[in-house]
Order: C-alpha cells, then sequence, then structure tokens
C-alpha cells in the first residue's frame, strides 16, 4: 500500500473518474493532459513521465506503451488502459518490470454490438448517403428508385468473433429474424447457439452465404489483414462489411478496390488500419459509411470505462489486486 500515489492522465475523461482518483491520491498528484483533443505523441509521453516520480498510468488505446515509456517511468506499478483492446501496450515488457496492465472489459459491449447494428442498417439503407442526398439540394420528391437499399429482416449475418459483443451482436439479429452464422475458434455451446439462431461454419461458408459480415475479433499478428481480397472474392456482390473491432483486421487498400468494382456493396467502418488517418479511397465513396471510432462513445458505457480504469489504478496502489488484470504472472515472484 502507498501512501501517496502519483497519477499521469493521459487524456481527459468523465469528471466521475477524475474525482475517484483525485479522492484516492492523498498526499500525491494527480497530472491531467490539459487539452481534451490532443493525443500525447511517444516523445511527449516520455517526457511528462521521466517530469514525474509516477506510480500509475491511466491511458488510452491511443498511447503506444513499450519500453522507451516504461524505462521513462521506473516506478510505475500500473498501466491502466481505457479499452478493452490492449494491442497499444507491450504487455510482456510490462510484465518482465513488474508493471501491472489492466483494461476494461465488459461495459462496452451492448454500447458497441448497438453501434455495429447501427453502421449495418446505415450501410444497407443508405442512409448517410441520403442525407447528403437532401443536404445537397437533390431531393425532388419521392420516387420509386430513388435510394433503394438492402433489406436487413431476414436475411444472413455472418459474425466474425463470437465473443461477449459477437453474441450481443446476435441477440440483436433475432429480432430481425435473420439467420446468424458465425466464425470462431472457440463455438459456442448448443444451448447458446440455439438461443441466438446461431451456427458455427467455417471461415469460407460465411464469407459466400452472408449478406452482412461483422468483425468481432481481437487484433494480433494472426488476425492482421484477415479480410483481404481473397476474403472479398468469396463475398457476395450485395454483401456489407462491418467493422467496429480494430482497423488493421482489415485490408483497406483491397476493402477500397472491392468497394469500386462491385465486389461488394458497401462498408460501414468506425475503425481504420492507419487511424486517425483515413484511406483516402474510402473518403471518395458513396458506398462506405464512416465513423470517428465512437462505437463505445455513449455517456453511461465511456463513464464506467473510465471508472473502471481508475478503480484498477486505485486497487493496486492501496495493495489489491486489480480487478481486470491482463498479466497475473506479476504475482508470481515477490512482488
Amino acid at each position: 500500500m502507498y501512501e501517496s500515489m502519483h497519477i499521469l492522465v493521459t487524456q481527459l475523461v468523465p469528471e466521475a473518474a477524475i474525482e475517484r482518483l483525485r479522492s484516492a491520491v492523498g498526499n500525491g498528484t494527480l497530472d491531467i493532459n490539459p487539452e481534451p483533443d490532443h493525443i500525447w505523441s511517444k516523445r511527449e509521453l516520455v517526457e511528462k513521465l521521466r517530469a514525474g516520480n509516477y506510480n500509475a498510468l491511466y491511458c488510452m488505446l491511443t498511447n503506444r506503451i513499450d519500453g522507451d515509456v516504461l524505462d521513462a517511468a521506473p516506478d510505475l506499478k500500473i498501466v491502466a488502459n481505457v479499452a478493452v483492446g490492449y494491442n497499444n501496450i507491450d504487455v510482456d515488457e510490462a510484465t518482465r518490470r513488474g508493471v501491472a496492465v489492466t483494461n476494461t472489459p465488459g461495459v462496452l459491449t451492448d454500447t458497441t454490438a448497438d453501434f455495429a447494428w447501427t453502421l449495418l442498417m446505415a450501410s444497407a439503407r443508405r442512409l448517410v448517403e441520403g442525407d447528403r442526398f437532401l443536404r445537397a439540394g437533390r431531393f425532388r420528391g419521392w420516387g420509386p428508385l430513388m435510394m433503394v437499399g438492402q433489406d436487413v429482416y431476414g436475411k444472413t449475418l455472418g459474425i466474425i468473433g463470437f465473443g461477449r459483443i459477437g453474441r450481443t451482436l446476435a441477440k440483436r439479429a433475432t429480432g430481425f429474424e435473420m439467420n446468424v452464422l458465425y466464425y470462431d475458434r472457440h463455438p459456442a455451446d448448443p444451448d447458446t447457439d440455439k438461443m441466438l439462431n446461431a451456427r458455427s461454419v467455417s471461415m469460407d461458408e460465411l464469407l459466400a452465404q452472408s449478406d452482412y459480415v461483422s468483425l468481432h475479433t481481437d487484433y494480433n499478428p494472426e488476425t492482421h489483414h484477415l479480410i483481404g481480397k481473397a476474403e472479398f472474392d468469396k463475398m457476395k456482390p450485395t454483401a456489407y462489411l462491418i467493422n467496429t473491432a480494430r482497423g488493421a483486421i482489415v485490408d483497406e487498400t483491397a476493402l477500397v478496390e472491392a468497394l469500386n468494382t462491385g465486389q461488394i456493396a458497401g462498408t460501414g467502418l468506425d475503425v481504420f488500419e492507419k487511424e486517425p488517418e483515413i484511406h483516402p479511397g474510402l473518403l471518395e465513396l458513396e458506398n462506405a459509411v464512416l465513423a470517428p471510432h465512437i462505437a463505445s462513445a455513449s455517456l453511461d458505457t465511456r463513464t464506467a470505462m473510465a471508472n473502471m480504469a481508475a478503480d484498477n489504478i486505485i486497487a493496486i496502489l492501496t495493495g489489491k489486486r486489480p480487478p481486470n488484470l491482463l498479466n497475473p504472472e506479476i504475482y508470481e515472484g515477490s512482488k
């Protein structure tokens, strides 16, 4: 247990989490990036860490935490990531140094599934394109062929990655009486499949049969460019790709080509391969619905994520095991 805490927060988060941290620092310090929209570069983060005697780093998925960053904070005890994914953190390096790494699982499941469904519906029914059409003054009255899109009801939804978010999306699909196919290395149990009207299939079968393909797998070296030219070749020309997982799961150059050539009908993306950069080809396409990484951006969910990260920090700095610890190996030694 530490008499005082020294915490660095890399970006402004909901006030409830800040108050949690402020009440826990005691005689320590709570330093927060004062610019809400400014993401610290790695160099800036290293400089900030070197300038303080920090025990805890409260960071975002936009912050790369590697050996260089950890070198700048020799007294660091925890890196608390405000995200479910943690590919921005070198967990092995943190473990070698006895630094705990935590994330914020579970709290964003429903909100992210809601947004994946939003992208699916907006893409299928050409909502964003229609909004632009109307605002440009091109609407002259109803026409039988104007802005026709695709139905969702009764169609086939393919889900790649059948974890919490994937299953929650499948639950939403039951209200539209969709046929749900999924690909996951660890299939669900028969009761779950029955409840969600879902069936485990191969990747090839999912791509060939689905009207909508939604990505919910984690990002790692094996899933880098999991969806590329070969996969688009297997999809229906009327199919849509939805991605609320991680951008680099999709080869965006191949995606742009598939959209331009009619290999698939459209896409809805909340994440991008080189975020915040957007492939210029995507920006030119009417059949691409693009969102700025906001799948978890409801006030309730972002507050819950921020509070969870704060609680992880408070736990370890008060001598307790953080509830969302990613590297329990740090407890195996004398730490």
